[in-house]
């Protein structure tokens, strides 16, 4: 009787283990499947390859001013131009490429960090401990997250440091409703109930069965995470709150498209730029959207 009592739990933790390496060939045979994730993918790879090797792409310094150059149209020498200071533009379309893909995915990783602790902690022990953790997330929310960032820009000057870590301190909440939500459906599921009885600790029933099965959804939302702090770094770097010059970022080279004479008559200085955040964010929503449609376990036939 004794030993029948015993593999019981072992039964319940057994299921879950064996199941992992067919889901997670069912999961990406899925996501192969999405065309449009696919070529989000694709685009978004040759976005990071271009940020990754600028030096050997790039055709000249993105620094070098060249005042004999001033506002010069795509030539040989320079394909896509100058801009008003005579840098050649191609050069800093590819490095501004690491500096707006670097904020976007270093901000998301410290929000994810603090959303998936706080959640896990929430969602896991419950009681005062969650009731903490959600009335801190709503006063996070209570406030214009582009606000608070303007004023801190305002406070503590505008650099990349500093708008990273405002993006990644600001953007929790979000990830921690999600996955305290899947860990309050999960934490009473058998498998849980089992291992819990067979003396797993509480670190071993967080990070070994529940955070494994509650990751889904978090992934998902980190992954157009990245698409929206590229956006929000492009803008406030148009309004100057951003990334600085000389430095380039695919905001910050949208700046001089405020007149109207650059609008109408100079496109190479702002159609790249303008391209390349769209591009960019086209792709991780399309990866995403593939992300969200294989994980979907009622989407599973």
């Amino acid at each position: 009787m004794v030993a029948r009592l015993a593999e019981e739990p072992m039964r319940g933790l057994a299921t879950p283990t064996l199941d992992r390496p067919r889901r997670r060939v069912s999961v990406w045979n899925r996501f192969l499947r999405h065309r449009l994730a696919m070529a989000g993918g694709a685009v978004l790879l040759f976005l990071a390859l271009s940020a990754i090797f600028a030096p050997l792409i790039a055709r000249s310094d993105p620094y070098a001013i060249d005042l004999s150059s001033y506002r010069a149209g795509p030539s040989a020498a320079h394909w896509l131009g100058t801009d008003s200071a005579g840098r050649d533009v191609f050069s800093r379309l590819l490095y501004a490429g690491r500096v707006s893909l670097t904020v976007g995915l270093v901000s998301v990783a410290i929000y994810c960090s603090i959303g998936i602790l706080l959640g896990a902690l929430g969602g896991f022990y419950g009681s005062w401990i969650d009731t903490t953790v959600m009335r801190l997330a709503d006063v996070f929310l209570s406030f214009p997250s582009l606000i608070i960032i303007i004023t801190l820009a305002a406070v503590f000057g505008p650099s990349i440091t500093n708008l990273i870590l405002a993006i990644g301190v600001l953007g929790w909440p979000p990830i921690a409703r999600i996955l305290r939500g899947e860990l309050l459906s999960l934490r009473e599921r058998e498998f849980i109930v089992a291992a819990r009885a067979s003396g797993a600790s509480n670190g071993r029933l967080i990070f070994r069965y529940l955070l494994p099965n509650a990751m889904a959804p978090v992934i998902v939302a980190a992954t157009l995470g990245i698409a929206y702090a590229i956006l929000l770094e492009a803008g406030l770097s148009f309004l100057g709150l951003g990334v600085q010059p000389p430095t380039p970022s695919w905001g910050n080279m949208l700046t001089d498209a405020q007149s109207l004479t650059v609008l109408s008559s100079m496109p190479w200085l702002w159609l790249p730029p303008g391209l390349m955040i769209g591009l960019a964010v086209l792709a991780i929503n399309f990866l995403g959207d593939g992300l969200r449609d294989a994980l979907d376990p009622y989407l599973q036939k």
